[in-house]
């Protein structure tokens, strides 16, 4: 197995917290997959849950290498949950873009704490 991706994000939950009481549906509906929304929007506190899932779309970017470019969207990359640790699913650009690298797998981590959480994605080919 051979890393061939790499990418770290740090979120401000408060800022999340704010773009959510200022723009609602608005932002969230613009970055996240109806299915994260149902996730996060179930929780006592919302915004610890988005602004996670923030950073760890903004990490995949990284590992992309394509930043909010190349057809890359927000919703094209998603945090499922099923049964054990977060994972990716990758839709669009952001699959078009994994496939063309090559990669086989995505490992994602995601580190809350109290103002800020923390994602890394880590894109891997088998050799």
């Amino acid at each position: 197995m051979r890393i061939i991706g790499i990418g770290i994000d740090a979120t401000d939950i408060p800022r999340i917290a704010q773009a959510i009481a200022r723009y609602g549906d608005r932002f969230t509906q613009r970055i996240f997959t109806d299915a994260e929304v149902a996730y996060c929007s179930g929780k006592h506190h919302p915004a610890p849950h988005y602004a996670g899932r923030f950073s760890a779309k903004e990490a995949a970017m990284k590992a992309l290498g394509t930043g909010h470019t190349q057809g890359v969207l927000w919703r094209d990359i998603e945090v499922i949950r099923g049964g054990g640790p977060p994972r990716l699913q990758l839709h669009g650009g952001a699959l078009r873009r994994f496939r063309q690298m090559g990669a086989t797998d995505a490992f994602l981590t995601l580190t809350p704490a109290d103002t800020v959480a923390m994602a890394q994605v880590m894109l891997v080919r088998a050799d």
